[in-house]
This record gives structure tokens, C-alpha cells and sequence, in this order.
């Protein structure tokens, strides 16, 4: 009898009711709960109405712009979804598309493989890794126009750096951005080049939370390398893993400066992605309406894509 009773009142006391048999306490908490709801609700909400108005209006007036037939000064006469049939139905469209989607993933994936591989090597404390860590980053913080500038002096001409490289171990002279397979493959290698200190240092950041300690018992129990770097060094970045694929799959998509500065597009469309099909499509064609429309396709395609790589984020909870 007594052992129930005193198991009575533990489990009363871990549900926050007084041994008396009162809700006082889980009341207080409860209403305590509710008023820091209310705060925050509160606090949040000047940010999400200025949010929206800034957001909103640019938002409605493109979808106005994506179903009439008008420019940029005029709205024109309401078509529906002829733009967006006309988008579709283009072989420009999804020339640009399929280059798009290759620029992203060797954008996302190249970059996170070799900001894994420097984040690791940092990890190992090697001599001078905080000057090598600062260098490594200038990539990304060196303006896109300076970089740009550079790579279209190693690669740009016949006689620049690299093809002369080429040349003079006989290995012919590569057109780098003449010729479109080479062009695609430079505007690649190109986004790599500036977006992996990006990852690396998101994968840094993820690596420096993990305990030492782990990787010791699971050497002491015979764990190879491999085995702790796939069962446990993957596994307790997977939420900041997801996080960079999310926020690289956005700039690929939507990057515009990085393929325009080094190519324009060309050659024959080879490189032109749909961010710098929708500016020619407006701003050189004058066809606001399927322009907009191709920018809305994107817009879409990106929220399905964060929505699937959300979901992993939630799933990848470390036990």
C-alpha cells in the first residue's frame, strides 16, 4: 500500500500536481506558457507585416506581369496561362533548364565534397590552419566581378594563361569558353571554385560541436576510419549538411552574376541558365509575360526542393 501511494505521488510530482491532489502548479505553468506565446506572437509581429508588404506587393504585381501579354511599362491585355504554355513549350526553356540543373548539382555537390575534405583537414590541426583557413576563404569573399575578371584572363583567349599552358605540353590549345562543352564545364568548375569556402566553413562550424571523445571509444572498439567517418562524422552534420544544400541549391538557381560575368550565356546558349534566360527574355526580348512566367516556374521548383530537403533535416535527429 504505501509502495503505491509513493508511486502515486511520484507520478503526480513528474505531471506537476501538488501531493494535495491540485493542478495549482501545472495551472500557473500553463498560463505562464500561454503569455510568453502571446509575447512573442506580439514581438514577431512587426517583422512579419513588414515582411509581407515588402515582399507582397513585388510578389503579385510579377504574377500580374505573368498573365497578361504587356512590358514593363504597360500591363497589357489578360492572356492566363498562354505564358506560361508558351515557356514551356519552348526548346530554350529547357535547354536552359537541363544546364541548370547540372549547374546546380555539381554547384551544391562539388562544393560540399570539397568543403568536407578541407573542413577534415583543418580538423587535424595542421601548421599555420588558421592563415590557411583565412586564405582559403577569399573565394568568397573576393567580389564575383574581381573573380570573374581573373578566371577570364586564365582561360579566356587562346594566348591567356592556361591555354598556353596547354599548348606549350602539347595538348593543343582548349577553348575554354569558345567552345560549349568546355564553357559549361568552366562556368562549373567557376562555382565550385566560389562557393566552397561556404560550405567549408558550415561543415567547420558543424564538426566543432562534435565531441572528441566519440571518436576515441569508437577507436577503442576497432572502428576503421571509414566506419567513423560514415556512422559518425555524416551522421552528426546531417541537419548542417542539409541546411548548405538548401541554401546552395538557392544561389545555383538563382545565381545570375557568376554565369553572365564569365560567359554571358553563350556560347550559343550553351551556358545560359534560366535566371539568365528570364533577364534576356525581359530585358532584351521585351517579353515581360514569359519572362516572369520563367521566373515563377523557378520560384516553384525551389520551394518543392526546400520543402523535400526540410523534411530530411527533421528526420536526421541524432539519438
Amino acid at each position: 500500500m504505501a509502495l503505491t501511494t509513493a508511486q502515486t505521488g511520484l507520478s503526480r510530482a513528474r505531471q506537476g500536481v501538488a501531493p494535495g491532489g491540485s493542478g495549482g502548479h501545472v495551472n500557473r505553468k500553463s498560463k505562464l506558457s500561454a503569455q510568453t506565446s502571446r509575447t512573442f506572437f506580439w514581438l514577431l509581429l512587426p517583422s512579419v507585416v513588414l515582411l509581407v508588404l515588402i515582399h507582397g506587393y513585388p510578389l503579385i504585381h510579377a504574377g500580374v506581369q505573368a498573365t497578361h501579354d504587356g512590358s514593363l511599362i504597360e500591363t497589357g491585355n489578360f492572356v492566363g496561362g498562354e505564358n506560361f504554355a508558351t515557356v514551356l513549350s519552348s526548346p530554350a526553356f529547357w535547354k536552359a533548364a537541363q544546364f541548370t540543373l547540372w549547374f546546380t548539382i555539381v554547384g551544391v555537390f562539388g562544393s560540399w565534397l570539397v568543403g568536407l575534405g578541407l573542413a577534415l583537414l583543418l580538423r587535424t590541426k595542421i601548421p599555420a590552419g588558421g592563415t590557411f583557413k583565412v586564405l582559403l576563404l577569399l573565394p568568397w569573399v573576393v567580389p564575383i566581378v574581381v573573380s570573374s575578371t581573373a578566371w577570364n584572363w586564365l582561360v579566356a583567349t587562346p594566348d591567356s594563361l592556361i591555354p598556353s599552358m596547354f599548348r606549350n605540353l602539347g595538348l593543343g590549345t582548349p577553348l575554354f569558353l569558345a567552345d560549349p562543352n568546355l564553357a559549361a564545364i568552366t562556368v562549373m568548375v567557376f562555382k565550385v571554385w566560389v562557393s566552397f569556402p561556404f560550405m567549408m566553413m558550415m561543415i567547420s562550424a558543424a564538426l566543432a560541436s562534435v565531441d572528441t571523445t566519440v571518436y576515441e571509444a569508437a577507436s577503442m572498439d576497432g572502428a576503421t576510419r571509414w566506419q567513423q567517418f560514415s556512422q559518425i562524422t555524416l551522421p552528426l552534420i546531417a541537419r548542417s549538411t542539409y541546411i548548405s544544400w538548401i541554401l546552395m541549391t538557392i544561389f545555383c538557381v538563382n545565381d545570375f552574376p557568376t554565369i553572365y560575368l564569365l560567359t554571358g550565356g553563350g556560347p550559343v546558349s550553351a551556358t545560359t541558365s534560366l535566371v539568365v534566360l528570364a533577364y534576356r527574355t525581359v530585358f532584351q526580348d521585351f517579353a515581360t509575360g514569359p519572362g516572369v512566367a520563367i521566373a515563377f516556374i523557378m520560384t516553384m521548383t525551389l520551394v518543392v526542393i526546400s520543402v523535400l530537403l526540410y523534411r530530411q533535416i527533421r528526420k536526421s535527429s541524432v539519438e
